[in-house]
């Protein structure tokens, strides 16, 4: 007995595209190859956690294959910016990438910090590629328990 498979239309259109696409691609003189490696140098965007704690906010970036001295941190008008650039390694002679995966090139990111935050006493810390900031709240906007005292009649 044969085994049946079951025709599904609303899959093929995406098969075909992507059949297609790369056809054009190849026809107009750029391989699949060079089109992994134009998308792993461009722009690339480094994950990012934020926690809010009762004594603060925490930041926590991934950089992996970055130094601390190859991120810039800044604060002005308060926002967070944290900016570098992740260069690909060097191929020495006779070595040929395969295939380029991870991404390369400049990154940027900005994080608008709210009016709880004291600026000043922002600190950050890089280890084992991941920065993590401690943005304190400001004395006057931490949460405060306040006995009330309740009359009797």
């Amino acid at each position: 007995m044969r085994n049946m498979i079951r025709w599904q239309p609303i899959n093929r259109p995406a098969n075909w595209n992507t059949g297609v696409d790369r056809l054009f691609n190849e026809f107009m003189g750029r391989s699949l190859r060079q089109m992994e490696e134009e998308t792993a140098a461009c722009a690339w965007t480094p994950a990012v956690n934020i926690l809010e704690r009762e004594e603060g906010i925490v930041i926590s970036a991934d950089l992996p294959g970055l130094k601390a001295e190859d991120v810039d941190v800044t604060v002005d008008n308060g926002v967070l910016t944290i900016k570098g650039e992740r260069a690909l390694e060097e191929v020495a002679e006779g070595e040929t990438y395969h295939r380029v995966e991870r991404t390369y090139g400049n990154f940027e990111r900005s994080f608008s910090i709210p009016n709880s935050v004291d600026p000043k006493k922002i600190e950050a810390r890089f280890v084992n590629g991941e920065m993590t900031f401690t943005l304190p709240k400001r004395d006057e906007s931490k949460p405060r328990s306040v006995k009330v005292k309740v009359a009797t009649a």
